[in-house]
């Protein structure tokens, strides 16, 4: 079976939710003793992304 990626673009602000909103996650599985694996991936998946520079097309204006 093939793996597809997914591509989710995030401006600063989006990023800084989801990194919050998967600690929380985090910190209550551990609240829980349960594991925690899956979130620790994720979490470190979404921390080390890589930055898109944004690619300006059409006209520029004159200086």
């Amino acid at each position: 079976m093939k793996m597809e990626d997914r591509i989710l673009n995030l401006d600063y602000y989006e990023h800084g939710i989801v990194i919050h909103a998967l600690n929380t996650l985090r910190n209550n599985l551990i609240g829980e003793q349960r594991s925690t694996d899956a979130v620790d991936d994720l979490l470190l998946k979404t921390m080390d992304a890589p930055y898109q520079k944004n690619k300006r097309r059409g006209n520029r204006e004159a200086r």
